[in-house]
């Protein structure tokens, strides 16, 4: 019986969809969810210039679609099935074995790119319990993408060969010039990106812990932290940010920076938000900017969660005191009897102030910082736009020497990561 029987009876959508059985050294599994897809030999060629790595690997591709499908949508999932057994034939020596697989238009309520991405993790864990490798990796890439040449080697150095490490968002970089897109589709993923990046410095910059990119096309987990995670989550969309969420507190999560995810810059309305939501909206509303959270609510959260040694040492009059002392929008979100039963009761919890602001920011989470941000635009402040957001932020963190000719705005912000 391997590490993942008990919950493989219970926990998955479909039984076992690969017949053949995993090599005995195989260490990362590849899954990348599949509809309506033009890209995906592309994908396979990036994939196929990689750097081996030492262990045996695999991709899975999933191919899906919803009760709702178009005609024209269902025959391109066929095509696309053809072109990968076609490059399956021409490719025989490669590194990994591709495996596509054809799920159909499977009759499960809220069918999406959650339940798609779902249906590849989960049989992962089935190949891996096959040959009983627990700390075996998954990998989701989505099928737009293409990957720098040492993305085999750096998860199976960073993560596969790493005991303390379990799980990690995957740095990426959308492009932003070329000819294949008009230059509107450059421009928006220019800004989304700047959106993505500009948040996560925002986030550092307000002493938020455990901060990382949540992006499906650029994560990849151990096989025995996705099952005490629960698995990949069934949302339509998001499920990616919901997942990582759940990843976070268990330890073991980093950033890897070393290798790179390139996503397509395309337009798409598969789901209701996301980088293709965000790059089609601003096409299809001709918008020119794209509007982010205002710096000032992060100032606001920097203040917040910079009392937190003083919160710990107060007593219940002192924290009604520093109720009101809070700034308007951190007031507005917390109203005074909720804080002082909140903060109350993790105090009542903890022994330390270690172990007070744990505590606090497991309540305080991912999940409060964006319900936080959505309320107080709504009440106290703004959205700008986001090459203002990301300026005003840099002279904040005193780093406002950075121009958008040298070296760009962008590429700015990305060093940060990459540097870190």
């Amino acid at each position: 019986m391997g590490f993942a029987s008990s919950w493989l009876e219970s926990a998955t959508l479909f039984p076992v969809l690969v017949d053949e059985e995993p090599g005995r050294t195989t260490g990362i599994i590849v899954v990348v969810p599949a509809f309506d897809e033009s890209y995906i030999i592309e994908l396979f060629d990036s994939l196929a210039l990689c750097t081996p790595p030492s262990c045996k690997s695999e991709v899975l591709i999933i191919i899906n679609a919803s009760s709702k499908a178009s005609v024209v949508s269902l025959k391109n999932n066929l095509a696309a099935l053809n072109e990968v057994e076609i490059w399956q034939q021409r490719n025989q020596d490669c590194f990994f074995r591709p495996y596509a697989i054809n799920l159909g238009q499977p009759d499960i309520k809220g069918w999406g790119v959650g339940l798609a991405r779902k249906a590849g993790m989960d049989e992962a864990v089935k190949r891996f319990n096959l040959i009983d490798k627990p700390d075996g990796v998954i990998a989701s890439l989505d099928a737009d993408c293409t990957v720098a040449e040492n993305y085999f080697s750096k998860l199976e150095n960073e993560l596969l060969k790493k005991s303390g490490r379990n799980a990690c968002s995957i740095y990426f970089e959308h492009p932003v010039t070329g000819d294949r897109f008009p230059e509107k589709v450059y421009n928006a993923i220019y800004q989304y990106e700047l959106h993505l990046r500009y948040f996560y410095q925002a986030l550092s910059y307000t002493g938020f812990p455990d901060v990382f990119h949540t992006v499906g096309s650029s994560m990849a987990v151990k096989s025995l932290s996705y099952i005490k995670a629960g698995g990949m989550n069934r949302r339509q969309a998001g499920e990616d940010f919901y997942f990582v969420q759940k990843l976070v507190p268990a330890g073991g999560y980093f950033s890897l920076n070393s290798t790179t995810v390139y996503p397509s810059p395309r337009a798409s309305e598969r789901v209701p938000f996301g980088t293709g939501a965000a790059v089609g909206k601003m096409l299809t509303k001709d918008e020119e900017c794209f509007m982010t959270y205002n710096p000032l609510a992060f100032r606001d959260l920097y203040s917040f969660f910079e009392r937190l040694e003083n919160i710990f040492e107060s007593d219940q009059d002192k924290l009604i005191e520093i109720h009101s002392d809070l700034p308007d929008s951190i007031k507005a979100y917390l109203e005074e009897q909720k804080w002082i039963s909140k903060i109350s009761e993790i105090k009542n919890n903890t022994s330390g102030f270690t172990s007070f602001r744990k505590r606090f920011f497991n309540w305080f989470n991912m999940f409060q910082v964006v319900k936080y941000l959505n309320s107080c635009h709504k009440t106290t402040f703004k959205k700008v736009p986001v090459k203002t957001a990301a300026e005003e932020l840099l002279i904040y963190m005193k780093m406002d020497q950075i121009t958008e000719k040298d070296p760009g705005l962008l590429q700015y912000y990305r060093n940060l990561e990459r540097l870190s």
